[in-house]
């Protein structure tokens, strides 16, 4: 029981715990955005009819699909994605890469054979071809 509880109390699954319930709010805001303002919004623009799109389906042989509920769906999770990509993936991609601009390499490459070898080797060891360090170049 220590394991578990120990795993319980990790600051990771803390925190997930709480980016699944921020996220299933957050669903159930953009599902009522969908539902309340974009559908009637659809309705004012295509004639003034607010189309109920839950309410559409269509029977086949005693069953019946609800695709106006699965068009609610799609345009949360469109709108959710857009968000999400927006205000998370695209910053975080930019930072990473501002960050790897500026972090300080550690192997280059050899001029002679082209492999990767430590920055601060003075011999390839691929082609044992001798490598004059930056300080030592004639300017």
């Amino acid at each position: 029981m220590g394991g578990f509880k120990q795993f319980l109390l990790r600051g990771n699954v803390v925190e997930l715990a709480v980016a699944v319930i921020v996220g299933a709010t957050f669903s159930g805001l953009v599902q009522a955005f969908v539902t309340d303002l974009i559908t009637p919004l659809i309705g004012a623009i295509t004639g003034g009819r607010q189309p109920d799109f839950a309410s559409y389906s269509f029977t086949v042989n005693g069953s019946r699909f609800r695709y106006g509920d699965f068009l609610n769906h799609l345009l949360s999770f469109l709108i959710i994605s857009g968000i999400v990509y927006w205000l998370v993936v695209a910053p975080m991609a930019r930072l990473v890469g501002l960050l790897e601009r500026h972090k300080e390499a550690t192997t280059k490459q050899c001029p002679e054979c082209l492999s990767e070898i430590p920055a601060e080797a003075r011999r390839c060891a691929n082609c044992t071809a001798r490598l004059v360090p930056d300080s030592e170049k004639p300017s």
